[in-house]
């Protein structure tokens, strides 16, 4: 099985994600340090449909200003274009697989896509 994982390596949750990830040998991993190389805002909008979520409740709030730019009463279209030149406004870590896509908060959510 293949995974690829939206990963910041200075998030806890994120290395224990990856952990889990790169345990298993089963599945072949894909590491994209997204602060370095951000998804576009489509592939977000692809990624959040297919994990269920609306970009809003994939906006990262703490230790980011999206509060003061009215992000969380904005719309998805402003929110992913955000999120897309400032991807620090990310929430972490999100893992794609072939069963589905999940924001791995807490990091077992990963186990529910392998």
């Amino acid at each position: 099985m293949k995974a690829t994982i939206w990963h910041n390596p200075n998030c806890g949750t994120s290395r224990k994600t990856l952990a889990i990830l790169e345990n298993l040998s089963q599945v072949e991993v894909t590491v994209i340090e997204y602060l370095k190389d951000p998804p576009t805002a489509e592939k977000l909008a692809q990624l959040y449909r297919d994990a269920g979520l609306t970009p809003n409740d994939a906006l990262r709030k703490r230790g980011t200003d999206a509060e003061e730019r009215g992000l969380p009463d904005a719309d998805a279209e402003t929110v992913l274009a955000a999120m897309a030149t400032d991807p620090i406004l990310i929430e972490r870590p999100l893992v794609e697989t072939e069963k589905g896509v999940r924001l791995c908060r807490p990091q077992d959510r990963v186990l529910e896509i392998l």
